[in-house]
């Protein structure tokens, strides 16, 4: 918000030093960049609309100085009675919550050179002196105006109501725009003349033949207004106040404000009453201060005296009361809901600098820690040492690259406004982000890349945490082994470490996914039969998808991902157990049996594990050959088995009984042979 010095005088005897006015609005907790001439350009926060405004800064500069502030604009004896309208308006939509038109005889033309420089030095391109006082008054009062000229609306006729979908405008710019039923119109008896809160139509605008308008001043609910700039991607000064909170007393002063400048410049004359449409007043908001309080939260004692102030000075009307007042708050403090927004105000006002530098004391306990962030954490650091690095990729994609990672039938969530087609859709992978980031890698050299990350994914079921990763380049790069490049098995590697963290067992089962090559790819399971539960997958990435990223089309990519919930869900509170150290001594047993080469070792597994008995505590595959020996299509599978009673010592022969009945089930099941 631009603001000059010189304008701001007319409500406040500022001193007449703009930079002193500058440090002042800055002590109060507004920041003032670069100063030309008198001209002050003031960062005005979010949630403070009131700043938007050269009256509402000069509230606060008046409160700075302790000076005295002139009436706001508008307040002066009405040009025009509150009456009927002779423009019929209706509303239709609680966006708008109210509506006053008022009617004029103008005679278009330029403005005053007084009124033109004011809005030039503020950044605002004079156009003829009706719309130039509507511009003035939005800028003066922080309250948005349109004018509209009557001949040119339909019956003549105002109706508040929603846009209809496909309904055209074109808008002020000369840009034919498409409005739909998320947005909030003002149209008259045959269709909308503009978008409400954010711009007015090209076919009613004021023009040199317009004699008589229609000048509305309206309020409408921030969400409505906000839907509508983003949806059409038109951002307006009007817009720019609307959606941050106007004053719902304003509509009548601000009109009364213009009509009295169109008399003032010469511009034309009010032609009937003021109509105020305003069906369901707000109602007053009135806020508890305890003096204990502010001491409490400020650590400095601030005078009664002082409270009341300053809280007067900004609009506030305090009554007293036995711990200290009751305010109420103006309706252009839109942010002050609660005591504490009251606080705040006394404070910045006071002065922070006055504010002892001491710790306050801690009378609530903290907070525990977040569920899952303690194993995030751990999982980094499981990862991290297994040799990957992790990466930190954009929640948003493009639609061309999200297409490839969503199962058949379904599409990727498109993001309503994006900021541009690269942020087009929410990602339904974490592997497209960080493919992107190998290909970024390898473009600078990097032949061998071990990323992760975790993250969310959103699918049409909803968003997941889950963990991804990628591989490419050699398994190692010492000089003590021979260079060896990353396969598959190294992607299913990265699932089983990250289960065992977990505490879920997981095996995998071939699978078709259409971002893997063919042959390439494996589910990451849980569970037995028609109970599994897929946790995930592991593959190849596809040579076509490879190739889009710039990089050579036979580079081996490998990539994984894991959905953490399913598999955290899976693993149960048995994962968090505390087991004792074993008492008793474990035996070890290692069977080798000839088998399928196609038969999952996980299969072979999970068989084990359904005939063994309790007092097997681990099955671990520690060779696989083929050749000499082994009939062509099998392979010899040697399997080390542990077991451990933790109540007694077990012998040899209760071991033996155990492997006898896990032998016969993998013949039974599996067709297996022992080897001998």
């Amino acid at each position: 918000m631009k603001a000059p010095v010189s304008w701001l005088r007319e409500f406040v005897d500022v001193p007449p030093a703009p930079k002193e006015v500058a440090v002042r609005l800055t002590g109060c907790g507004f920041e003032v960049g670069a100063i030309e001439g008198d001209v002050l350009d003031v960062e005005v926060w979010a949630n403070r609309p009131d700043g938007l405004s050269i009256y509402g800064l000069a509230r606060e500069v008046s409160t700075a100085f302790d000076l005295p502030l002139k009436p706001m604009p508008g307040d002066a004896p009405p040009v025009a009675p509150v009456g009927a309208s002779p423009v019929p308006v209706s509303i239709g939509d609680a966006g708008c919550a109210r509506y006053a038109l008022a009617t004029a005889d103008v005679r278009v033309g330029s403005s005053p050179d007084w009124l033109a420089g004011r809005l030039t030095a503020v950044g605002v391109r004079p156009i003829n002196n009706v719309v130039d006082i509507t511009n003035y008054v939005m800028l003066e009062m922080g309250h948005p105006m349109h004018a509209f000229d009557i001949a040119r609306l339909g019956g003549p006729e105002i109706r508040v109501r929603r846009a209809r979908a496909g309904e055209k405008l074109t808008t002020l710019d000369g840009q034919a725009r498409s409005l739909d039923d998320t947005m909030l119109v003002i149209a008259d008896r045959e269709g909308a003349v503009a978008v409400a809160g954010v711009m007015g139509g090209k076919d009613s605008e004021v023009s040199a033949r317009t004699t008589r308008i229609a000048i509305e001043s309206a309020w409408f609910q921030p969400a409505v207004v906000r839907t509508a700039s983003k949806r059409l991607g038109l951002k307006t000064e009007a817009s720019a106040r609307f959606e941050r909170g106007a004053d719902i007393t304003s509509p009548v002063r601000a009109i009364q404000r213009a009509l009295a400048l169109l008399k003032q410049t010469g511009a034309g004359d009010a032609a009937g009453p003021v109509a105020d449409i305003y069906p369901r007043p707000a109602p007053a908001r009135r806020v508890g201060l305890r003096r204990a309080r502010i001491g409490l939260v400020l650590g400095e004692i601030v005078p009664d005296a002082d409270v009341v102030r300053i809280l007067s000075r900004l609009g506030f009307k305090p009554s007293a009361d036995a711990e200290g007042w009751q305010v109420d708050v103006p309706a252009h403090r839109v942010d002050v809901t609660r005591e504490i927004d009251l606080i705040e105000e006394v404070g910045r006002h006071w002065g922070f600098d006055r504010v002892p530098a001491t710790f306050p004391a801690v009378r609530v306990p903290s907070a525990g820690p977040v569920p899952g962030v303690a194993r995030e954490r751990r999982l980094r650091r499981i990862l991290t040492a297994a040799g990957l690095q992790e990466a930190v990729t954009f929640t948003f994609l493009p639609a061309a690259a999200a297409a490839p990672f969503v199962p058949a039938g379904q599409a990727p969530l498109a993001i309503a406004n994006p900021l541009s087609e690269k942020f087009a859709v929410l990602r339904p992978s974490l592997v497209p982000g960080l493919l992107d980031s190998l290909a970024y890698s390898r473009r600078r050299e990097s032949d061998t890349v071990r990323l992760f990350e975790m993250g969310s994914t959103f699918r049409q079921s909803g968003e997941r945490p889950g963990v991804g990763w990628i591989l490419t380049g050699l398994r190692t790069d010492h000089w003590s082994e021979r260079p060896t490049p990353v396969d598959l098995f190294d992607a299913m590697g990265v699932a089983d470490v990250l289960a065992e963290a977990v505490g879920v067992e997981v095996r995998t089962r071939p699978a078709d996914l259409p971002w893997f090559a063919r042959g390439r790819a494996a589910e990451v399971v849980t569970g037995a039969g028609e109970a599994a539960l897929a946790l995930g997958w592991v593959g190849q990435i596809r040579a076509d998808l490879v190739e889009a990223r710039g990089l050579a089309p036979g580079e081996a990519i490998y990539a994984g991902e894991i959905d953490l919930a399913a598999a955290v869900d899976a693993a149960g509170a048995a994962s968090l157990a505390i087991q004792p150290l074993p008492r008793y001594p474990s035996i070890v047993r290692d069977v080798s049996i000839v088998v399928d080469e196609r038969l999952p070792a996980a299969d072979v597994r999970g068989t084990i594990r359904a005939n063994a008995p309790e007092t097997l505590v681990g099955v671990r595959e520690f060779d696989r050959y083929r050749g000499q020996g082994v009939p062509a299509g099998q392979v010899s599978l040697s399997v080390r088995l542990t077991f451990r009673d933790p109540g007694r010592t077990l012998t040899d022969s209760d071991v033996q009984l155990a492997v006898d009945r896990i032998v016969r089930a993998l013949e039974r099941d599996h067709g297996a042979r022992l080897r001998g």
